[in-house]
């Protein structure tokens, strides 16, 4: 690590536009190798490689992280690619940081830079004890290549016909401080999973679309066929028009676009440094046959452990924990993205946080959300407001900027309390504790009381279906906000109480916080008896966070609402992450089974019944007749809505964690069938081992098998009665 910090930043002297720079050291060794060791980072993304082997499979390295204080680099094992002469190459593009997310205006504080950089060492140890270094430097060269476009939105324009022709110039050094770079932190990303092509469809428009079957996140291989400088057009999309044709629209700026210009030889080929988010391409001026043996998609995210599974007798709520499943992989790039094809692919916090438990059931994302939650960490404004969006890529750093929602800008303070709980690490929850309680003395300051947190920016129950959310009597609207703001208020202050116990802390005086904060919220929204808006989420946050007293009565006005809307839901982001809970903590658990085995819109079967591969961004992305929901916003693959993962797993498998003993070390096994599901099979992959909880139903009885990992202990409720049980494996009928 000392030697890269010891090299510098080097760039092309000339802006070279969008054409991706490859960067050249040549080198002897004469001597036999012991050990050779190269690290690397970059402004921008990179490939690396020795004499034309790639260094490692990172797939858009160095990673995205808060660039103004944290950049990673990668350390590879090259002992047995060192050979008498060598050369070192570096091909580097915009990645998510040079003049590429336009999303928000620039923000100040990344790099100012109009091209990429790179950084590198490679430390070589022989057998005698001696040792060389190289380092980045103005000794090194750069070139034009023919990757002629490699952008995160827009795609690659790659041109074969110079394939391999360098014109190599001098590099120039680039000021940017050799303090940030962090040796990897979060899971390497990479192809992970290769589709086959399902099938080729000629569209009622006579256009060549191919079908993966599978919306991903990733990139083709193809085959390419056609003379020298004939000209391949490739587009992406998620979805079919009602018409069948090939839609994209939804992409707004992103052209998300492959342009493959032919050389005297074309062979397999796949992009260099970019990214789509598709499940069906568009060949454009293709030259030669249509194979489907031609093309594969190659799903890549952060190579992430697979800890959940579930499975039931029903095929359609199946398939939706599949799309949960695909929707987790495709938004976990490095960073918990909100979508991966549009103009955006952000690290939106709300997102994040409402998702965060399910995402702990499915895939081991301890590391994964450490490396994002330190990013949150350095980009939390010096008030404690949260940005929106980690890492940041907004110039709203002032007390008047639209940061800090309610459930966006606690991700501050839930996030690390899942991760505790999920994963036990106590020093972990104690180097996030100053950040969590800055978020929540931030809301406590902003408010108009100490009490209510009912100032600020919120995003309300995002996307939700009842008529407040969007209400266009802007003061209504406004209102209802700051009252959700105030239930978010509360959850987060009571979560940093419970952290700050488990560190030791006396947190007396938030306890008080939290009951003023009650106090404050039945005070303000609650009229005659009853919530003031009584919408759904309303009821269900009321509920989750223990804002009122009479909670059988508020949960049967929750219910009420539900049957009168034919069992459906209206809940948006927010609601919909706690509602199953809310239901089944207060006695209603066939309403959210009837909530789950929905099918009309707007329910989570709905989008499955309509085809989905994925989780949407809206209850009807897609209408029943096949018209869409909008252009401007409208992703069929944002994972928010998944979180009722959670609910599949710890109430109909009935598995959960202990927040008394996290890790699992006690778990609370409960499963709660349903006349309506023949049965359930869960298992879970915890710190202590594979938990298991299986059920059927068969002739009036039901049969419960359970199975606990050596060295950890569980609760397990069957019906009404509680068992103190250790490893093992056990069976009960009742």
């Amino acid at each position: 690590m000392a030697s890269i910090k010891n090299a510098k930043f080097i760039r092309s002297k000339k802006d070279m536009g969008k054409i991706c720079p490859m960067f050249l050291k040549e080198f002897k060794t004469d001597k036999k190798v012991k050990k050779a060791t190269a690290c690397v980072s970059a402004i921008g993304v990179y490939q690396a490689f020795i004499n034309g082997e790639r260094l490692g499979d990172f797939v858009l390295a160095p990673g995205w992280t808060a660039y103004k204080e944290r950049l990673q680099f990668q350390r590879y094992d090259i002992t047995d690619l060192i050979k008498s002469d060598n050369a070192f190459e570096i091909s580097a593009s915009y990645g998510w940081v040079v003049k590429n997310l336009d999303y928000f205006r620039p923000a100040a504080f990344l790099p100012q830079t109009n091209r990429p950089a790179v950084i590198a060492s490679v430390e070589i140890e022989y057998d005698d004890g001696s040792q060389d270094i190289i380092l980045t430097d103005e000794s090194w060269q750069v070139s034009a290549t023919e990757i002629l476009m490699s952008q995160i939105y827009n795609g690659e324009v790659y041109d074969a016909r110079i394939k391999g022709e360098r014109n190599w110039e001098p590099v120039e050094a680039y000021d940017w401080s050799r303090d940030t770079l962090i040796e990897q932190e979060g899971e390497i990303v990479r192809e992970c999973e290769v589709l086959e092509a399902d099938k080729i469809i000629t569209t009622p428009k006579g256009e060549t679309v191919i079908d993966f079957g599978q919306e991903i996140t990733g990139y083709i291989e193809f085959t390419p066929y056609g003379e020298y400088g004939d000209i391949i057009q490739i587009d992406h999309a998620e979805m079919l028009d009602k018409d069948g044709n090939f839609y994209n629209a939804n992409y707004r700026s992103a052209m998300a676009q492959i342009t493959y210009i032919c050389g005297a030889e074309n062979k397999k080929f796949k992009t260099h440094h970019t990214f789509f988010g598709f499940r069906y391409i568009r060949l454009t001026n293709w030259h030669g046959p249509v194979n489907k043996e031609d093309f594969k998609a190659i799903a890549v995210h952060s190579d992430m452990k697979r800890t959940g599974h579930f499975e039931c007798s029903d095929p359609m709520i199946n398939k939706l924990y599949n799309n949960v499943i695909w929707g987790q992989l495709d938004n976990f790039l490095d960073v918990p993205t909100d979508c991966p094809q549009r103009d955006e692919r952000l690290g939106w916090t709300g997102d994040a946080n409402v998702f965060c438990k399910a995402a702990a059931y499915n895939f081991d994302v301890e590391r994964f959300f450490k490396k994002w939650l330190r990013d949150l960490r350095v980009d939390q404004l010096e008030s404690g407001a949260m940005p929106n969006v980690i890492p940041s890529v907004s110039n709203d750093t002032g007390d008047d900027g639209e940061h800090s929602s309610a459930f966006w800008g606690d991700a501050a303070v839930t996030i690390p309390w899942e991760i505790y709980l999920a994963y036990g690490d106590k020093d972990f929850l104690a180097e996030q504790f100053e950040s969590m309680k800055k978020y929540v003395e931030f809301m406590r300051r902003e408010g108009s009381s100490e009490y209510l947190y009912d100032r600020y920016f919120h995003f309300s129950d995002w996307l939700a279906l009842d008529d407040v959310y969007d209400n266009p009597d802007r003061a209504l609207a406004n209102r209802y906000k700051r009252n959700l703001g105030t239930a978010a208020f509360a959850n987060s202050t009571d979560i940093l109480i419970k952290a700050g116990k488990v560190l030791g802390k006396d947190m007396t005086e938030y306890e008080k916080l939290h009951k003023g904060i009650v106090n404050a919220f039945n005070e303000n929204y609650v009229k005659d008896g009853d919530l003031e808006f009584k919408t759904q989420t309303e009821y269900v946050l009321a509920l989750k966070f223990n804002l009122v007293d009479d909670k059988p009565t508020y949960a049967k006005r929750l219910v009420k609402l539900i049957e009168d809307n034919g069992n459906r839901l209206t809940t948006g982001f927010v609601g919909t992450a706690y509602l199953m809970d809310a239901l089944t903590e207060n006695g209603c658990v066939d309403t959210a089974y009837s909530l789950l085995l929905q099918t009309q819109f707007p329910s989570w079967l709905f989008s499955v019944r309509m085809g989905a591969t994925t989780i949407w961004e809206h209850w009807d992305s897609m209408r029943e007749d096949g018209t869409m929901w909008s252009t401007e916003m409208n992703s069929f693959n944002h994972y928010a809505y998944g979180a009722v993962a959670a609910w599949m797993y710890g109430t109909m498998g009935g598995i959960k964690y202990d927040e008394s003993k996290p890790a699992y070390k006690n778990i609370k096994i409960k499963p709660v069938t349903d006349p309506r599901i023949g049965w359930v099979k869960v298992s879970l992959d915890t710190r202590m081992g594979t938990v298991k909880s299986e059920w059927e139903t068969k002739d009036g009885k039901t049969v419960y098998k359970i199975t606990i990992p050596d060295g950890a202990a569980a609760d397990v409720t069957i019906g009404n009665e509680t068992k103190k049980l250790g490893g093992g494996y056990y069976e009960f009928t009742k």
